[in-house]
């Protein structure tokens, strides 16, 4: 071998060992850090794609199980509310069985009746004012909760994975307490701004523009039969004090005591139009019959319930009577009225339990879904620590084995640089 002083290969040879040895020392350290064998996407590509999708799903559904919770939270709401629900018509049950005993004088049974009265209000109110988050309760359609966990889809669901449970409409009547006059009205034309419909207790003013006042109805603002749907299904909202498309009544207005608006839909057959009066917005729409079913509470004086269900009148005294058929009022003011009452609160304790049993079911759904989507997370969890997580031990191990082979490059580098200098022993 010759001797050399341009080049000297051992000194190359031991920098590119060292560098290599400084690079793996540089990522062991870097795991022992941060505890992640995986620090960029050159460590381990593959592995970091899998990590992230896992890691993906995990904050899917652990969101998931919040939302489940929530809907839990929802459900005992309604729950608690359908037991107070239940306490009240143990009472009523008390107040009927004493009214239908003999014997009682007028004023006795008088203050039975107002009582009685007052629960079947409360729980009119339990079912209007009973909220979860400032949404109400009791809404008559389905509360569908979103879960990433696809095996919960529902059968018939559009809207992906999904558990729906269905939410009653509470109030006295949709619990079978009472049996309740029926009447038809229509519209075959949409009133004009000031024109107004007297209902039960109420009188309702209609409004092409509300001015903040109770008992103001707003005018649908759609052609034809659809602005009569509109209008009517804003009636609705007013007098059974439930939410409507928006902003469409009085912000003083509370739900009608004496009637409730059942159904709103379209028909062919008018049962009595409101004639406009003078100053009105436009003409009559001629042709349009907007058709809606209310019923009459068993609030008020006993027999009450039979009469005209009210009037239409308008700014010039145009006035037409809202017909319908006629039905008895449900209350305690007869021994015979009371001992009619009793079974009706009976079967509404039934509906009433049945709906909690049903409320119930949803409530043990979501908990078990909340059980399986907590399992899933931690063996997902689990999954992501094998691919990801740094094994300490043997990273300190590495760093063992880097550190004395950087201690060796270096004095390795040393020995190569010291070799050149042999060649000046010639020179002397």
């Amino acid at each position: 071998m010759s001797l050399s002083i341009l080049n000297n290969i051992p000194s190359l040879v031991a920098q590119n060992q060292l560098a290599v040895t400084n690079n793996n020392l540089q990522n062991t350290l870097f795991q022992l850090s941060s505890g992640s064998r995986i620090n960029s996407g050159a460590d381990d590509p593959a592995g970091l794609a899998i990590a992230n999708g896992l890691q993906a799903n995990i904050s899917a559904l652990q969101q998931s199980a919040m939302n489940a919770s929530e809907g839990v939270g929802n459900l005992q709401v309604a729950d608690g509310a359908l037991s107070q629900v239940t306490t009240l018509l143990n009472r009523a049950v008390t107040l009927a069985t004493e009214a239908s005993n003999g014997g009682l004088s007028t004023s006795q049974l008088s203050a039975l009746n107002t009582e009685y009265s007052s629960i079947v209000n409360e729980i009119n109110q339990i079912g209007t004012n009973t909220t979860y988050n400032g949404t109400a309760v009791f809404t008559g359609g389905a509360l569908s909760l979103f879960l990433s966990d696809g095996s919960n889809t529902d059968a018939n669901s559009t809207s992906g994975p999904t558990i729906s449970v269905n939410m009653p409409t509470l109030t006295a009547t949709n619990i079978g307490l009472g049996t309740f006059a029926t009447g038809v009205f229509s519209l075959s034309a949409n009133p004009y701004d000031g024109d107004q419909a007297a209902i039960g207790a109420k009188t309702y003013t209609f409004k092409t523009t509300l001015t903040g006042a109770a008992n103001e109805v707003l005018i649908g603002g759609g052609t034809g039969s659809v602005g009569i749907t509109q209008t009517l299904q804003n009636l609705a909202a007013a007098v059974n004090g439930g939410p409507g498309a928006g902003v469409t009544y009085g912000t003083g207005t509370t739900a009608n005591a004496s009637a409730q608006i059942t159904a709103v839909s379209g028909g062919s057959a008018t049962v009595q139009s409101l004639t406009a009066g003078a100053g009105g917005v436009g003409p009559p729409l001629a042709g349009n019959s907007i058709t809606a079913t209310y019923t009459i509470g068993a609030t008020g004086a006993a027999g009450s319930e039979a009469a005209a269900y009210g009037t239409w009148t308008n700014p010039t005294g145009v006035a037409g009577t809202l017909t319908g058929g006629s039905g008895t009022a449900v209350d305690l003011a007869t021994t015979s009225d009371a001992q009619s009452a009793l079974t009706q609160i009976e079967g509404a304790i039934a509906s009433v339990a049945s709906t909690r049993g049903n409320i119930g079911a949803g409530i043990n759904r979501l908990n078990a879904a909340v059980n399986v989507m907590t399992n899933q997370v931690q063996n997902l969890t689990s999954a992501v620590s094998g691919i990801q997580d740094a094994n300490v031990g043997q990273v300190v191990a590495n760093m063992s084995k880097y550190q004395v082979l950087e201690q060796t490059g270096i004095a390795s580098l040393a020995q190569a640089n010291s070799q050149e200098q042999a060649v000046l022993k010639l020179l002397q």
